[in-house]
């Protein structure tokens, strides 16, 4: 076999390297076409994961609240509730002491009862 030389390769057709160049950048073209679409695609497919993680959450929670209701039939269970939240009823007042487990540290002969 014998070596070319140098001098006699073969050049590419004018028209050739016009299609090469016109292919690249309709490459180019589709690749800058697609990329808004693809990022957008990208976030949303996040978020609706984040999404879905925040249902589940709430489903358990739902059923949670769902269980303490059916559990807290009587009235007396309701308003105990009501007071831990504190919600008050119309035309009470609601005061807010604070300091009472540093009371009774100083105090231990009154016990718990006070």
């Amino acid at each position: 076999m014998a070596k070319r030389s140098p001098s006699r390769r073969r050049r590419a057709s004018r028209s050739s390297i016009l299609l090469r160049r016109l292919a690249v950048a309709g490459l180019v073209l589709i690749a800058f076409l697609y990329a808004r679409p693809l990022r957008t695609y990208l976030h949303t497919r996040d978020t609706l994961a984040g999404r879905r993680e925040q249902v589940r959450g709430l489903e358990v929670q739902k059923q949670e609240l769902e269980r303490r209701l059916t559990t807290s039939s009587s009235t007396a269970s309701l308003v105990l509730e009501a007071r831990r939240l504190a919600l008050v009823k119309p035309g009470e007042r609601l005061f807010i002491v604070k300091g009472i487990a540093a009371w009774r540290r100083a105090h231990p002969t009154l016990g718990a009862d006070g």
